[in-house]
């Protein structure tokens, strides 16, 4: 098996089938054949038809009781048999040409890297916030989207990190960077087949809510820990879905 793509997935039969439609789609581009990638969702203790709406599409499902995304990542990556592992939010859609610009930057100088995104729809807010991410992007060679690394990789640096509620993507691809380092390898920003990203959270919370609320997160996370656990738990794990 060259691919295994993980989806943690937590009450998301709704956006589910979207995403597992452009899954299809890009299985049937690559060019070593649609059986070279499968598909785990880890159902991260759904209460929904999560787990049935992936069996019906062919995905394998596994069930992760620990009510963390870091979690549900190292899940299903434990029951991945693909050299290559990738990691994707179940609400995103893949381009179809994902899996063949994945095998054409994965060199051996390149320890792991991401699709990069772009959103499925544009306005001032989000415009201006997409902008202040930006640089952070071209200062650390970090990126979202679809994530992937080699298995053997994600087992040196012991996948994801469970104690952390959020930011465990900024982690996991930081003790990336650090093990290529290490090898003279490096990140790469894939370009070419961007990860299409919803943008329900600025549907429910407002287009300028990162700007008004993300500096007093990160300032209640440095002066109070609890604080920012408390947020991660309003914003990611209680959601109205």
């Amino acid at each position: 098996m060259r691919f295994s793509l993980v989806v943690p997935a937590y009450n998301e039969a709704g956006y589910l089938p979207r995403l597992l439609e452009s899954v299809e789609a890009a299985r049937g581009a690559y060019r070593g054949g649609p059986s070279q990638v499968e598909v785990i969702v880890a159902d991260n203790a759904s209460t929904d038809a999560t787990a049935a709406v992936a069996r019906e599409r062919g995905c394998r499902v596994v069930r992760v009781e620990k009510r963390a995304i870091a979690a549900a990542r190292n899940g299903g990556a434990a029951a991945a048999t693909g050299e290559v592992l990738c990691f994707v939010d179940a609400d995103s859609r893949l381009h179809p040409a994902s899996f063949d610009r994945i095998d054409d930057v994965l060199r051996p100088n390149v320890v792991a890297g991401a699709t990069g995104v772009r959103p499925e729809r544009w306005s001032p807010g989000f415009a201006v916030t997409w902008a202040l991410m930006i640089p952070f992007v071209w200062l650390t060679g970090m990126d979202t989207g679809v994530v992937f690394c080699r298995r053997a990789d994600f087992a040196a640096i012991g996948g994801y990190d469970e104690s952390l509620l959020f930011a465990e993507d900024v982690d996991f691809l930081l003790r990336l960077r650090r093990l290529g380092r290490s090898r003279g390898q490096r990140l790469t920003r894939m370009r070419g087949a961007k990860t299409i990203a919803s943008v329900r959270k600025f549907d429910e919370h407002g287009d300028w809510h990162y700007l008004t609320l993300m500096p007093r997160v990160a300032a209640g996370w440095l002066l109070r820990r609890d604080t920012g656990r408390a947020f991660a738990e309003r914003y990611w794990y209680r959601p109205n879905r």
